[in-house]
């Protein structure tokens, strides 16, 4: 089988793998649908984040159900699935209170389980999922295909942007600010939207982008940046947002989000951090704003998420406005690197 590997700086490749098969009892192994390139997948492409060795990438993925471990019960040949980000065994302590990213057995697709064998990565054509109970999440039926986009990012971006909403309390009525115009910060709109926010504004500067954020829920576009992105913000909305949501992870994206929010509101930061985000307590502390996020746990989410997709509730599969081969996957690299595309959906 085929799978993706990052060897170093935009330097990304496919690379033969032994067959899959189920290694321990708690194992699953699943032939991919559809995967897909995530933001911070790009931090070690770019060399932010350098590999010391090739790493198998991907974290995103949905697929169907080819064979089973003895201890398996919750899914079965033919499932359709939805693997959440982080793998997880469903039964630690911090799985119980619903922090399954910090699994005390689990970890990340591409890396290394805390338990048990190494992890595979998601853009590839058959991953082994470890700890399939606790992990991964059927559908009560094979979708439509029209329906995989949406159901591929309730693995990650969708419940990443709901997690900075309920982060941030948003509420009905809320006047909301989301920092952040990439699928995350997308799909921050549309949760903000449909926990009842009455203005939700996205801080953006593309024409594209701003078109789905407005079909996403967005009320407003602000496409300014620093002390007058601030200013047209409390312009807009009478002093300032109840409840900003930080999708990025910068030094200036967290800035923006810490001088948007109105003294008294909420701050919701999900973007994995890169180049110096800092916590300034004084400012908190001043104008008494509270500060909640972190790596989402997309595990927790996913029934109520699901539920809304298969509803028709929420439809964020948008969010993918191409789709590649995956054997052209070092293009999809590319073109999301240079904002050609704003989320690269990848089909064995």
């Amino acid at each position: 089988m085929r799978g993706t590997v990052l060897h170093g700086a935009g330097d990304v490749r496919l690379a033969e793998f032994p067959d899959p098969a189920v290694r321990l009892p708690t194992d699953t192994v699943v032939r991919v649908v559809a995967s897909c390139v995530c933001g911070s997948d790009l931090w070690g492409y770019r060399g932010i984040s350098p590999v010391a060795e090739p790493k198998r990438m991907g974290h995103e993925f949905v697929g169907v159900v080819e064979e089973v471990g003895a201890e398996v019960t919750t899914v079965r040949p033919g499932d359709f699935v939805i693997a959440p980000f982080a793998v997880s065994d469903g039964t630690c302590v911090h799985c119980r209170n619903g922090i399954h990213t910090s699994c005390e057995r689990g970890g990340y697709w591409g890396g290394q389980a805390r338990v048990g064998h190494d992890i595979d990565g998601g853009q590839a054509e058959y991953v082994v999922s470890p700890f399939a109970d606790g992990t991964l999440v059927a559908t009560p039926e094979v979708p439509d295909a029209a329906l995989v986009p949406s159901l591929l990012t309730l693995s990650d971006v969708m419940g990443t942007g709901h997690h900075a909403a309920v982060a941030a309390g948003v509420g009905p009525g809320d006047k909301v600010v989301v920092v952040g115009d990439g699928a995350v910060g997308l799909c921050a709109v549309l949760a903000a939207a449909r926990l009842g926010a009455e203005r939700v504004v996205a801080m953006s500067r593309h024409a594209d982008r701003q078109a789905l954020a407005r079909t996403f829920g967005a009320t407003d576009i602000v496409a300014t940046r620093g002390d007058e992105g601030v200013a047209e913000v409390r312009d807009l909305l009478g002093g300032g947002a109840d409840a900003v949501l930080e999708c990025v992870g910068t030094k200036e994206s967290m800035d923006q989000a810490l001088h948007t929010v109105r003294p008294g509101g909420r701050l919701g930061y999900v973007g994995v951090p890169a180049g110096g985000p800092e916590f300034p307590v004084r400012h908190l502390f001043s104008n008494n704003i509270s500060v909640r996020g972190g790596v989402a746990p997309v595990r927790a989410y996913l029934p109520e998420l699901l539920a809304a997709v298969l509803a028709g509730e929420i439809n964020p599969g948008p969010v993918f406005d191409a789709e590649y081969a995956l054997a052209s996957v070092a293009d999809a690299y590319t073109d999301m690197d240079n904002r050609k595309v704003i989320k690269p959906l990848l089909r064995p």
